[in-house]
């Protein structure tokens, strides 16, 4: 699958490594990436609660270039860690813009800044991957003034209209793509085609 999306456009591929139904053994993803052309797409790889020395070992077994941040880490661990980070922030409902602005200026602090935030959907208990929509309203908001990909519940059905009312500067997909749990070749094809034309569409001109 991760050929597929790479050969297909796909700008970043995502690997679970907390446990989950999708974890990956780091040295199966090492495998993956070697088997990948050099320009491939960017290798992230999805972290829970781990400490900043496991996910340098994380990186280093595993070849990815990309951590997400996926847990309840704080802002301050960033400056802990050497490599490109992202987070991923979900929002209760009830979020106030002002709110969301505080919690993502913590992470976007000019003493290290994460590269990218995920707005992905809250759901009790659960860190991602649940196939529940995130605030798009929130989220447009946000978008106007921080790099925003957005998360959770996308799927090549509705990922153009979420394209078109959030303007992210990316998207990110999981249970989306699946089949009985399973990640689905047609799907993803679908889902990288309707987010290339959405974006397109955003474009001046």
């Amino acid at each position: 699958m991760a050929r597929l999306a790479a050969s297909k456009g796909a700008g970043a591929i995502g690997f679970m490594m907390a446990p989950s139904r999708r974890r990956i053994p780091l040295e199966s993803i090492a495998s993956i990436l070697m088997e990948l052309p050099p320009e491939r797409p960017l290798a992230v790889g999805v972290v829970v609660n781990e400490s900043p020395l496991a996910i340098d070992q994380i990186v280093r077994l595993s070849g990815v270039e990309i951590v997400q941040l996926s847990g309840d880490e704080s802002p301050e661990m960033v400056k802990q860690l050497d490599h490109p980070v992202w987070k991923s922030i979900r929002f209760p409902a009830g979020t106030t813009i002002d709110e969301a602005n505080r919690v993502l200026d913590s992470w976007l602090a000019p003493s290290r800044p994460v590269d990218a935030v995920l707005i992905d959907a809250a759901v009790a208990g659960k860190y991602g991957g649940t196939g529940h929509t995130a605030d798009w309203e929130l989220a447009a908001s946000l978008a106007d003034s921080y790099p925003i990909i957005l998360a959770g519940g996308l799927t090549p059905v509705n990922v153009a209209t979420a394209i078109a009312t959030v303007r992210p500067a990316g998207v990110d997909v999981s249970s989306g793509v699946e089949v009985d749990g399973a990640k689905n070749p047609g799907l993803i094809q679908a889902f990288i085609e309707e987010s290339e034309a959405a974006f397109g569409r955003l474009k001046p001109g």
